[in-house]
């Protein structure tokens, strides 16, 4: 048995977090099952949630939505609202791996956090593109897309 199995055995939640504006682009292909599966890899998925800003078109909104992600839509900062609701999932003890998809360097902290908390961490980049070598780094494990 794997260690994911392991984990999964042990009903691990799972928190994935989702940058939308900075994983939603046209030079990447986000599939939106593949984030999902990947979060069902490391064990029950307790929190799924695409972070969008009043941009984003009805169809990502719904598709996002069809996969079992709730979308949370901020006319602030994606970031700042991604981060404090991770951080708060962790500090909480609602999850107990934080898997977030971004090539963001500032969830680097949330990363942190979370591993301070004793959560297993996972950083998901969309591509080779930008990604942020300093998430990667901050991450007990880490998956770029292709």
């Amino acid at each position: 048995m794997g260690l994911l199995d392991r984990l999964s055995s042990r009903g691990t939640r799972v928190g994935i977090f989702v940058d939308g504006p900075n994983v939603f682009r046209p030079e990447f292909d986000v599939d939106l099952d593949e984030l999902r599966s990947l979060a069902r890899a490391e064990g029950t998925v307790a929190i799924a949630r695409v972070y969008v800003d009043e941009k984003a078109g009805s169809g990502l909104i719904q598709a996002a939505e069809a996969r079992g992600f709730e979308v949370v839509t901020t006319s602030g900062d994606v970031d700042f609202k991604l981060a404090v609701e991770a951080v708060e999932a962790a500090v909480a003890e609602q999850i107990d791996t934080v898997v977030v998809v971004s090539r963001d360097t500032d969830f680097k902290p949330v990363l942190e956090i979370a591993a301070r908390h004793g959560l297993r961490t996972v950083a998901v980049a969309p591509g080779t593109h930008g990604r942020s070598d300093a998430l990667r780094n901050a991450a007990h494990h880490e998956i770029t897309l292709e």
